[in-house]
């Protein structure tokens, strides 16, 4: 249908409107980053590409970031925007719409810039990613990185978009599956997300794969003037799970302890929190920041990150106030339990039951030498653990191993 609407639109010739860039002159195997964003925002994805461009640059390799608007095809905007406009009558064919147009644009760069790569490996950033390559692919293996937590087809029930009895929810699984058995490589972003992918599609055992975990880059910061006591970073959305965290606040407040905390991020849940604050009375100890480009900045002038995630296939605000220094409380799931060692760098704590929670949280709080040592370890956790030098070279090796070892449409 949309390769209908992209020849209506003048697009027909949209597969050779990119044209390819005179490859890299630095030696090594060139690696061809693909994605359906833009690396403009501050999601985990965009944040690894980033990290990940930021590293393979530091060592010479050659690399270009293909995305959808690489096609440079005059039907690309018009049919973008038609997203919109479909989406407001049915999320769910707008969520189709978006995929679909995307993975067509992007397939359509693809094969324009690998025709002079023939020894590239492509690194794709989601399934959508991955199957664009695989079809605009002529001799170089395709490695995906998995980011989500599940699905992107739950991401997008979670988020209201699609129902998970719809057909599409099925029909995003089963594209998946088929994707991602059929890869030349997997990078897993924690063994949590390794082991949630391999129950849900046994085939993608037999795919080659390395487990690699995110990376923050080391920043030599100055110090910064106290701004709160705790700070959380996250999506405002049920997921994030902030409401638990002011009732924490408030149990702690019962007790004699009062902690002022910062939130940073924005989403659907604010009104609500902002309701939530003042009902449990801790409004005058909570400030919400919004979205912030360079959360980071603020978590500098904090003492204690709190973490209540209900899901998370990695973690990465989890070693981003590490590497700021402040220790972790984190609820012991998905990739956050390979990162926060309890009593050495930070603890875990309950995320059902707020009054224990609260125990937790004033015990650090009232120790401030034991704090400092949390805080010392930290630091030191992200520099030995989740550089960009430690994780990149992982990552660089993987992709230099991958080879053409499966059927490539």
């Amino acid at each position: 249908m949309l390769d209908g609407v992209l020849t209506r639109l003048g697009g027909g010739n949209a597969e050779t409107a990119a044209q390819p860039r005179n490859p890299a002159s630095s030696s090594g195997r060139p690696i061809v980053v693909a994605t359906l964003l833009r690396q403009r925002g501050r999601t985990g994805v965009e944040t690894h590409m980033r990290m990940t461009g930021s590293y393979l640059n530091s060592v010479s390799r050659p690399t270009r970031v293909i995305s959808p608007f690489d096609s440079r095809s005059p039907a690309l905007f018009p049919v973008f925007a038609l997203r919109h406009v479909v989406g407001a009558v049915d999320s769910a064919y707008g969520v189709w719409w978006y995929r679909t147009g995307h993975q067509m644009f992007l397939r359509r760069a693809l094969r324009a810039h690998l025709a002079d790569l023939p020894d590239a490996v492509v690194y794709a950033q989601c399934p959508g990613s991955a199957a664009a390559a695989l079809r605009a692919r002529t001799t170089q293996p395709v490695v995906l990185v998995v980011h989500f937590n599940f699905s992107e087809a739950d991401e997008a029930a979670h988020s209201g978009e699609i129902s998970r009895r719809g057909r599409l929810y099925r029909s995003i699984r089963a594209f998946e599956a088929d994707v991602m058995s059929r890869l030349d490589g997997i990078v897993y972003v924690s063994e949590h997300t390794r082991s949630v992918v391999e129950d849900r599609v046994p085939a993608v055992r037999a795919v080659p794969s390395r487990t690699i975990h995110n990376c923050v880059p080391l920043i030599d910061r100055e110090p910064v003037s106290p701004i709160a006591d705790l700070i959380t970073v996250g999506a405002l959305q049920q997921r994030k799970n902030q409401g638990y965290l002011l009732e924490v606040l408030s149990r702690a407040r019962r007790r004699g302890h009062r902690y002022t905390l910062s939130i940073v991020g924005d989403g659907p849940e604010r009104d609500a929190l902002e309701c939530r604050t003042r009902e449990l009375g801790v409004a005058d100890q909570v400030r919400f920041h919004g979205f912030q480009a360079d959360p980071r900045a603020l978590m500098a002038g904090h003492t204690l990150y709190c973490h209540t995630a209900t899901v998370e296939s990695f973690g990465l605000v989890v070693i981003e106030a590490m590497a700021e220094g402040l220790p972790v409380l984190a609820g012991r799931v998905g990739g956050v339990a390979e990162i926060v060692r309890p009593g050495v760098d930070g603890e875990f704590w309950p995320l059902d039951d707020a009054e224990a929670a609260a125990t937790i949280l004033i015990e650090r709080m009232t120790d401030p030498a034991r704090l400092a040592q949390l805080a010392a370890h930290a630091a030191v956790r992200v520099r030995e653990s989740f550089s960009p030098q430690a994780q990149g070279a992982a990552l660089l090796d993987f992709l230099d191993a991958a080879t053409l070892s499966r059927p490539g449409t």
